[in-house]
């Protein structure tokens, strides 16, 4: 049976890392009013390393009949963590095109503010780890393939295209800013508004397998009120390279606290399987129910024809219902044609090479 977690603290403070700034607001409006953003495809494939020491083999995952290889530089494999400075810079990205500005690849980042965004220090050796996160970032490669019926497409592309630092005074001086240019396959997804929002206590879990237990809930729970997967298929996704054994160990403990932002975590030891329960869902549900858009089941069959092998249009729909309610649930006159419309836009970047 799945325990109950009703009762247990929300968010145990223990069970997080400290609020390194808490203060931070007072002095650095514009990057601590930013919405924490992620782009969807690397939130559901497991694209980095969840060791903390370098990893340098291949990494091969398949599912549904699609494969993903990840190809490390000779300073490893692109982790977790170094993923931060690339979600920072997505959320930026967005911040000014939800004000409508223009946007391109390339954007300079103020390092002191990405540390604080990110909830690091900003002495002399964070400032050094953030420059080798991006040597890690630059050199990963992904590889993978794109099926459509009888069709097969190779595509290959990277994380960050460049990236270059500014320092004061020469090596040993102050870092000023850095700038990145991120992949046409990173960027693409930007502004086709492939993203998620994700909570600021991302930033607290302390460790790797937690941050991406937390990225699989987010985008495959979302706003519904329970989503449950199968430990097996849960280690899978996640990319953990700890034996499915040790895996269930770790999820256990995550569930014993009870920690993760969002997200109430129950194992069921009878059916083998990870449940996830939204914390807020009961009054999301009563704010949304009645304006839930409803697509017909001749139109689910249609679309259903439509998607590659393995694909599921339920999946889909749920995932167009939680993009819905996270753009604030705008007035659909037509809930059939809008349901296809982002099925076709979805269809077109994958048949582009740029979504897995």
């Amino acid at each position: 049976m799945v325990p109950d977690t009703t009762n247990k603290a929300l968010q145990p403070a223990d069970q997080l890392l400290p609020d390194k700034h808490p203060q931070s607001d007072l002095f650095i409006c514009d990057v601590a009013d930013a919405v924490l953003k992620d782009i969807m495809p690397q939130m559901e494939h497991p694209f980095y390393s969840l060791s903390k020491k370098p990893e340098m083999n291949v990494r091969r995952y398949e599912h549904n009949g699609n494969w993903l290889e990840v190809i490390p530089s000779h300073k490893g494999l692109a982790t977790i963590y170094d993923k931060d400075i690339l979600i920072y810079a997505i959320s930026q990205i967005m911040a000014k095109l939800n004000e409508g500005k223009k946007v391109d690849r390339r954007i300079r980042i103020n390092a002191h503010d990405m540390l604080i965004f990110t909830n690091r220090g900003t002495s002399g050796r964070d400032y050094s780890a953030m420059c080798e996160a991006i040597d890690r970032l630059a050199g990963t490669r992904i590889s993978t393939n794109i099926t459509y019926g009888d069709e097969e497409e190779y595509a290959n592309f990277g994380l960050v295209d460049q990236g270059s630092v500014r320092r004061k005074n020469g090596l040993n001086g102050r870092l000023l800013w850095v700038e990145l240019t991120i992949s046409d396959w990173v960027f693409d997804a930007i502004r086709n508004h492939a993203v998620l929002t994700l909570n600021r206590d991302y930033f607290r879990l302390r460790k790797p397998l937690e941050r991406r237990i937390y990225e699989i809930a987010r985008k495959h729970c979302g706003q519904q009120a329970e989503w449950k997967i199968t430990l097996s298929l849960l280690h899978k996704k996640s990319g953990s390279q700890s034996p499915e054994k040790k895996f269930r160990l770790l999820v256990k403990n995550i569930a014993k606290h009870n920690h993760l932002p969002d997200y109430e975590l129950a194992f069921d030891e009878e059916a083998d399987t990870v449940v996830f329960r939204n914390r807020e869902q009961w009054w999301k549900e009563r704010k949304h129910a009645e304006r839930k858009p409803f697509v017909r089941p001749e139109t689910l069959i249609q679309i259903q024809a439509m998607l590659p092998r393995g694909e599921d249009v339920y999946d889909w729909q749920a995932e167009w219902v939680n993009w819905w309610i996270d753009t604030e649930c705008p007035p659909l006159q037509d809930p059939d044609a809008a349901f296809l419309g982002f099925c076709k836009n979805k269809l077109g970047r994958n048949r582009q090479g740029k979504m897995f």
